[in-house]
């Protein structure tokens, strides 16, 4: 109906502007924001492709995604924050994601994090890993197989390459997770975890063009 279309674009601008204002590091460490939170459950009830891993709608799901905001941080800003005396000293400049067509039921994932630590300069995390599915168009079971590690900027300095250090994870030391995505549309994506923790994607345009 156009008045829930008109109702879903003001909610997606508002959402956008409010994490917007956090900033980067505020909006991925763990700290909840009650108002973004219930701006996304609205935008979640009136989701434009309520089955993004049919045939139809997987190549808007595919392609790179920048995480924007989450409800509970991600793996990497928990670890921070649990921290003593790191979190005001770490910077988090970039965490992303990118997804790609894999076997028949599957998509291969890449989630990323570019970090500034202090004294020890900018690094890449990454994980990489797979989505599975069967039945459901909505929810996948996600596993991760590699971990890697890069300086890109040691010591704060740009002239320094060194080799990414990989670090496979044995098949039965592999762990699956519960992920649903409960929102997607052309710009945005909401993803939420086996603990409900919410997380807003928008879609690179500059890693897509």
């Amino acid at each position: 109906m156009i008045g829930d279309e008109t109702t879903r674009l003001a909610l997606k601008t508002e959402l956008l502007q409010r994490v917007e204002a956090l900033g980067t590091n505020q909006a991925l460490f763990p700290s909840p924001v009650q108002t973004i939170d219930q701006i996304v459950q609205q935008l979640e009830s009136l989701n434009p492709i309520p089955r993004p891993l049919s045939p139809n709608h997987l190549p808007s799901l595919l392609g790179d995604w920048q995480l924007v905001y989450t409800s509970n941080g991600t793996v990497v800003t928990r670890a921070i924050a649990s921290t003593p005396n790191m979190l005001g000293g770490i910077q988090i400049k970039q965490v992303w994601q990118s997804l790609v067509t894999g076997e028949s039921g599957k998509i291969n994932a890449s989630n990323g994090a570019l970090i500034d630590l202090p004294l020890l300069g900018e690094w890449q995390l990454q994980a990489d890993g797979i989505w599975k599915w069967r039945d459901s168009e909505q929810i996948v079971k996600v596993t991760f197989s590699t971990f890697s590690i890069r300086a890109t900027k040691p010591f704060g300095l740009e002239s320094w390459n060194l080799p990414e250090l990989k670090i496979p994870v044995l098949e039965f030391l592999r762990k699956e997770a519960l992920w649903t995505t409960s929102y997607l549309d052309a710009e945005i994506r909401i993803g939420r975890g086996a603990t409900d923790n919410l997380f807003v994607f928008r879609r690179d345009r500059q890693l897509v063009n």
